[in-house]
């Protein structure tokens, strides 16, 4: 008998949609816009756009992945970008 043990990956079982939203819940549009410089996150955004595009665009998708990455590291503390530090 082999026991399922939990996946180290933070992307399992996320759909491009879960990400998306979660994303525009921590940046919103705006800030999202910027760090993934795509039109359909400045030019009338909507989750619907957005993800026809990403599913048809793979290197988009992979930006858009990476900065989930990002954002759930920045959110645990563990985020590797340089920070000032707290005086």
């Amino acid at each position: 008998m082999t026991e399922k043990t939990p996946t180290q990956d933070p992307m399992h079982g996320m759909t491009l949609a879960m990400i998306l939203e979660a994303l525009v819940s921590y940046y919103g549009w705006g800030e999202l816009g910027i760090h993934v410089k795509i039109r359909c996150f400045n030019n009338n955004p909507s989750i619907k756009s957005s993800l026809a595009f990403l599913r048809k665009t793979p290197w988009a998708r992979a930006k858009v992945e990476a900065l989930y990455l990002d954002m759930l590291s920045e959110k645990n503390g563990t985020s590797t970008k340089f920070s000032w530090p707290k005086v």
